[in-house]
């Protein structure tokens, strides 16, 4: 499935760049990763990562 131009930069945001998610995701746990879990369904960056990679924003891409 082919996604926009928009869509594919933020879950790239997501994934490379946002402090939170990319901390969170790291660890595993604690207070980040808990953080992502409560706003996935809110940020559209992390809206967007679900979109185009298949997983959750808390989630690890393997």
């Amino acid at each position: 499935m082919k996604h926009g131009k928009i869509t594919t930069s933020m879950a790239h945001f997501c994934k490379d760049t946002c402090p939170v998610c990319t901390k969170g995701r790291e660890k595993g746990e604690g207070v980040l990763f808990n953080m992502i879990k409560l706003e996935e369904n809110l940020c559209p960056a992390c809206r967007s990562y679900k979109k185009v990679y298949g997983k959750k924003a808390h989630e690890k891409l393997k």
